[in-house]
Formats: structure tokens, sequence, C-alpha cells
């Protein structure tokens, strides 16, 4: 009867979703990449108002917006509300 009873709380534990680490690092990952497509953001006006006229200077350029929206675009897919830990996808 113990047994029995070990094997139910055990399977209610499991379905109830405390063993589940896949929001918390699904979190972990949006926060991520919206600090890195803010930071980017702000590299590329920064940098828009100190730019030289040259070849590198614009392939810099080009590189910083480049990964603003590669991060933007990434923490879009996986919108959190960061008040509570659902997420839309």
């Amino acid at each position: 009867m113990k047994q029995i009873t070990l094997i139910i709380l055990f399977i209610t534990f499991s379905f109830a979703g405390f063993f589940n680490e896949t929001a918390a690092e699904d979190k972990a990952e949006y926060l991520e990449n919206d600090r890195l497509c803010k930071l980017f953001k702000q590299k590329v006006i920064d940098y828009k108002k100190n730019m030289r006229a040259d070849f590198l200077a614009a392939t810099t350029l080009a590189s910083y917006e480049h990964r603003a929206e590669l991060f933007c675009q990434k923490a879009e897919e996986l919108k959190f509300d960061t008040n509570t830990t659902a997420y839309e996808q």
C-alpha cells in the first residue's frame, strides 16, 4: 500500500511541472537575446554618429546591424511575459 501511495505521489509531482526546467532555460535564453538585441541596436546608433567613410567602417556597421536583427528576431521567437513563467510561441 505504501508503494502505491509513493508511486501516485511521484507521478503527481512529475506531471505537476515541478521537474520542468525548460521554462527557466527558455526564459534565460529570451532575456539574453533581448539584452544583446538592445546592446547591438545601441551600437548601431553610436557607430553611425562617429563612422568613418571607408569600406571597413561600412562593413563593421553592416555587421552590427545584422547581429542586432538576429538577436531581436530570436528574442521575438520566444516572447516571455517577465511577470509570469508562461511564454508565447
